[in-house]
């Protein structure tokens, strides 16, 4: 602190000065600016310690003891037993699963709408443009050899969504290879009448085959983050084209340790395979479930939660839906135990991927406007000893998503580089992230968070300008496959998820001025925070030949970020804006503003 004092009084000796230089191996204006970072934070930490109880805390020893986490996991353990897509009947099972949850909790179906009491469900009913599909059996064999190369009892995804199936018996014919260059070149004399091998994707390879007379089509095309060669039996889903008709073909996905046999066999001569296929393709209805657990003071403003059904893994989304519905019996029990009580409505939504929450904020107009906050619950149960993976925020475009560097990355799944103007400056992603910090300092839970990336139900939110944010486990090196299955699952980890979600809902749909004025110095403190790491980077950047101004300009854009975030909060209370309220945050505006011109300075 001596030395704190003295530089930032620019009073130092010749002595002192080369001491400190020595030690800390930098220019005198670099120290000087560390330390004025550092007073900053400081300040920042004692307003923060002198500020009202949090509120907030109270909700986590009330969440862990009512959270139980072995219902979640007996309804993954449902779930991903059923092959899902939808509108068959591993789907429609699922939602009727999810339906039994609430109806014991004690949501009360609709009949008139939400208004019907403080705890209500309904399962909404759509016509299907296209037909639904599921997959019943299949085995594929190498003519004269006894041990199948897949067999539908052990890989569950070797059937492409929407494959036909062989006549009775099967058929047996001769397998072509086609380089994936000459896709778009097969001759018909090449291929007609026999099965084409491939590496590649199932759906081009497909309808270039059948296109050209073939019986069907195989292929191989597995990612390097699912480590197929230490996988050797993993099989990714995928789909084939074509998938309004009844005169479907077959696709078969292969392993790598298939491919690899088939290719050997084939280095050899010519290669016959049999393949039995049975599907059914056939019309049916898509089932949608939303419960809500009404405002009592603010029913038309809510929170948001969705959790896709389709997809036949276990964590990828059984976990997800498991977790909800977990979510949604722990909210009625502690409202009819009145341990709780929702200003603002709680919804929970369970249905197709991205579908059915974009139909949900878009078919009415009245509804969207009360949607303040959206978030997705995708793969959120993985035991990460076994996945490879780690639990992620997917935040909002942010400027990480632009200059992705120090502790922020993309994952494998990959994003595209943003630009300023895509950016979306809101609380939400801290808050939530912060949540679930504090949920991971009770038992070490670890907490990551990645740039925008998109691809889930937290999308149709951001493309409605609603805040909206992904609970997701990346990289998962079962992702996709028909290795994700319920041994790769962590019951803890859905309570962890759970539990943060939940705190999260809690404290945006019952907040009041003392828990507004809190997440406001919580932001506050993310900010300079932020700020000071991206001072530091910037200073590393510029040893390394990035130029000056450059640098400046990222920690401007996070300033601005940030200063915009804090201004948001406004909508926090559920009393309204009050002068408190207004008075912290222009004051955190300010220590933010005023830390940037600060650093800035120093970048040279």
């Amino acid at each position: 602190m001596l030395f704190l004092n003295l530089l930032l009084d620019g009073n130092v000796s010749p002595f002192c000065f080369n001491a400190i230089n020595g030690y800390f191996g930098g220019s005198y204006q670099a120290m000087k600016n560390i330390f004025l970072v550092t007073l900053l934070a400081l300040t920042t930490s004692v307003a923060s310690a002198q500020k009202k109880p949090n509120t907030v805390d109270a909700y986590y020893p009330l969440l862990r003891n009512t959270f139980i986490e072995a219902n979640a996991y007996k309804t993954v353990a449902f779930v991903e037993s059923r092959w899902r897509v939808p509108g068959n009947s591993g789907f429609n099972q699922s939602i009727f699963e999810v339906e039994k949850t609430l109806q014991q909790a004690g949501y009360k179906k609709e009949v008139n709408g939400e208004a019907d009491g403080p705890l209500t469900y309904r399962i909404e009913t759509r016509p299907m443009k296209r037909l639904t599909w599921e997959p019943v059996n299949a085995v594929l064999t190498i003519e004269g050899e006894q041990e199948p190369l897949l067999k539908f009892a052990t890989n569950r995804n070797m059937l492409a969504m929407y494959s036909g199936n062989t006549p009775a018996g099967g058929i047996t014919a001769e397998v072509v290879f086609v380089d994936r260059a000459n896709i778009k070149s097969i001759d018909s004399t090449q291929v007609k009448g026999k099965i084409v091998f491939g590496e590649g994707n199932i759906g081009q390879f497909y309808q270039a085959a059948v296109k050209n007379g073939a019986l069907g089509a195989m292929t191989y095309n597995l990612p390097a983050y699912t480590q197929p060669e230490k996988n050797i039996n993993s099989i990714q889903f995928g789909g084939i084209s074509n998938q309004d008709s009844l005169s479907q073909k077959f696709g078969i996905l292969l392993s790598y340790a298939a491919k690899e046999r088939l290719k050997a066999a084939l280095q050899k001569g010519t290669v016959k395979v049999h393949v039995e296929v049975a599907s059914k393709i056939y019309q049916s209805k898509e089932l949608t479930v939303v419960a809500n657990a009404r405002g009592t003071t603010l029913p038309d403003e809510r929170f948001v939660f969705s959790a896709h059904v389709q997809e036949p893994g276990a964590n990828d989304n059984a976990t997800g839906v498991g977790t909800l519905a977990e979510m949604a019996r722990v909210t009625a029990q502690l409202i009819n135990q009145k341990k709780f009580e929702p200003k603002r409505t709680i919804t929970f939504l369970w249905g197709d991927e991205i579908i059915s929450t974009g139909r949900y904020i878009n078919e009415d107009t009245v509804r969207a406007k009360g949607i303040k906050w959206g978030l997705s619950l995708d793969m959120v149960g993985e035991d990460v000893s076994k996945t490879g993976g780690t639990f992620l925020i997917e935040k909002m475009p942010d400027p990480s998503a632009i200059w992705t560097r120090g502790q922020d990355k993309h994952t494998e799944w990959g994003g595209s580089v943003l630009q300023e103007s895509d950016m979306f400056p809101h609380y939400f992603n801290d808050l939530v992230l912060n949540r679930c910090r504090q949920q991971g300092k009770e038992n070490g839970w670890v907490v990551k968070s990645n740039p925008f990336e998109g691809g889930s139900d937290h999308t149709p939110f951001l493309q409605a300008k609603i805040p909206g944010l992904l609970m997701w486990h990346f990289t998962d090196m079962f992702y996709h496959t028909d290795a994700d299955r319920l041994n790769m699952v962590s019951a803890q980890e859905m309570k962890n998820v759970g539990v943060s979600a939940l705190a999260t809902a809690y404290a945006l749909t019952a907040a009041n001025e003392s828990t507004t004025i809190n997440l406001i110095d919580e932001l506050q403190k993310n900010a300079t925070d932020r700020l000071q790491t991206e001072y530091e980077l910037g200073l590393q950047a510029i040893k390394n030949g990035s130029p000056a101004d450059a640098e400046r300009h990222k920690i401007d854009v996070w300033a601005k970020w940030y200063t915009d975030a804090i201004a948001k909060m406004t909508d926090i209370n559920t009393a309204g804006a009050t002068a408190s309220i207004s008075t912290r945050i222009a004051s955190a505006q300010k220590t933010v503003s005023e830390l940037n011109l600060k650093i800035n300075a120093g970048l040279k």
